[in-house]
């Protein structure tokens, strides 16, 4: 009974902490869509567009490849199925935290992990200071990174949510959890 519930126990937590990361996510995309809609649906000129061009661009490169496909999701699907095979009422409980490294993860992890959330809320009260279209037009390119981001942790954690699923290729391979 009591391995049927630590079963079911990790099961639940690796579902919260992948889908808790995710909602993190979309939540800040859909707050950053009523900025990116004003601008793009203002009159533009083409070095508007040019800059929508590149910071679309550059933050899919910088945010969503580098940050994203090969350091966090990596990270949130290796620490999904980890808690899915062992887990604890701590970890299931506040499962998104565990699996973005907050804690019970290398303090050089933690470190990482903090100061980049560090960057990121100062970059956002940066972004508010800015002038449309130019908000709209940084926030257009935020949301192409989020939004390859969503995709990542969807395609890194996929292992840890479904059993016998397996990555054909990558650099990273989230350990398969014991069944």
């Amino acid at each position: 009974m009591e391995d049927e519930l630590t079963k079911w126990a990790g099961v639940a937590g690796a579902i919260w902490g992948v889908g808790g990361v995710l909602l993190l996510v979309a939540v800040a995309m859909v707050k950053l869509a009523a900025p990116a809609t004003e601008a793009l649906s203002s009159p533009l000129r083409w070095f508007h567009w040019l800059a929508i061009l590149l910071s679309v661009a550059t933050l899919l490169y910088g945010k969503g490849y580098r940050g994203f496909y090969r350091t966090l999701a990596p990270l949130v699907g290796t620490r999904a199925a980890h808690l899915r095979a062992q887990p604890t009422a701590v970890r299931v409980l506040l499962a998104p935290l565990y699996c973005m490294g907050y804690f019970h993860s290398e303090r050089r992890q933690q470190v990482v992990v903090v100061a980049m959330t560090a960057a990121m809320v100062g970059l956002i009260f940066l972004m508010r200071s800015l002038a449309q279209p130019w908000r709209g037009i940084v926030d257009t390119g935020i949301i192409a990174a989020l939004a390859m981001g969503c995709g990542s942790i969807v395609l890194w954690s996929t292992p840890a949510l479904v059993p016998g699923w397996r990555r054909a290729s990558g650099r990273r391979q989230a350990p398969e959890p014991p069944l």
